[in-house]
């Protein structure tokens, strides 16, 4: 992949995520406290049985046979759809914040061929409304430097999709991404939505496992999704300039 050609990511790790069993907040049915507001595992469950309903029906429509039960399920995870959900709330927080306008430009229908999803479903309608706010987030902040942690970071969430080359070295990646302006922007927005997500105590249920935020960049000839995360089971990290390798599902990149 030529990262260098039209990159753009929406975002690097942001969410300070931990344990439900701080503070006294760990209602089992809870899968995510952002301040006040409470985003139910029930809530999760029903966009993700949504978009795995709409897929099988999208697939069968289409499939010149009949699909394998392993070709009618989406790699779309309840980890993807909750990432979704909380980075959405901390970052209208920070627009807020901000007093920025965001603007609705890019609609479902613009991105179900890439995610492989249809238009209808809610977690297609939630990733068009991430990437207006995202890209708003980022025109407002300048772009952080440039580490060879958050670099690596972002490689290795990529390479967890199949879309890049594995097995890169610091200087092969370096070379690969260019100036990696879009490493620098979606470092910058990271920090903002960390900062964010400490102001806002977020916790996280400890059944979702690693959280991240929902990012993407452009190729130049298709977009690639993947998450970043940088919370792990044992708790947060306290670094996040240096977070470890991604260990949590994205879902595959489609062809354009």
């Amino acid at each position: 992949m030529r990262a260098r050609r039209s990159l753009v990511a929406v975002s690097v790790a942001a969410l300070a995520a931990l344990s439900l069993a701080a503070c006294g907040r760990s209602a089992p049915d809870v899968a995510a406290y952002v301040g006040d507001t409470r985003y139910s595992v029930d809530r999760v469950d029903a966009i993700y049985e949504d978009a795995q309903r709409q897929y099988a029906d999208a697939v069968r429509t289409q499939a010149p046979q009949s699909p394998s039960p392993e070709e009618l399920r989406s790699p779309v995870t309840r980890q993807d759809v909750l990432n979704l959900l909380v980075a959405l709330d901390l970052g209208k927080r920070v627009a807020a914040d901000k007093g920025l306008q965001v603007t609705d430009e890019v609609s479902p229908e613009q991105l179900q061929q890439q995610l492989r999803m249809p238009a209808t479903t809610e977690y297609t309608k939630l990733w068009g409304e991430w990437v207006d706010l995202s890209a708003t987030l980022q025109q407002s902040l300048p772009p952080a430097d440039l580490s060879d942690e958050s670099l690596m970071a972002v490689y290795r969430a990529i390479e967890k999709t199949g879309a890049i080359q594995p097995g890169l070295s610091v200087a092969e990646v370096r070379q690969a991404f260019g100036e990696a302006g879009f490493v620098r922007s979606a470092t910058a927005l990271s920090n903002a939505l960390q900062e964010q997500a400490e102001k806002s105590d977020v916790r996280v249920n400890p059944r979702f496992g690693v959280t991240g935020v929902p990012s993407l960049v452009n190729t130049g000839q298709s977009l690639v999704f993947y998450s970043l995360p940088y919370v792990d089971q044992d708790g947060p990290v306290t670094d996040i300039s240096t977070p470890e390798a991604p260990a949590g599902d994205s879902p595959a990149p489609g062809a354009v």
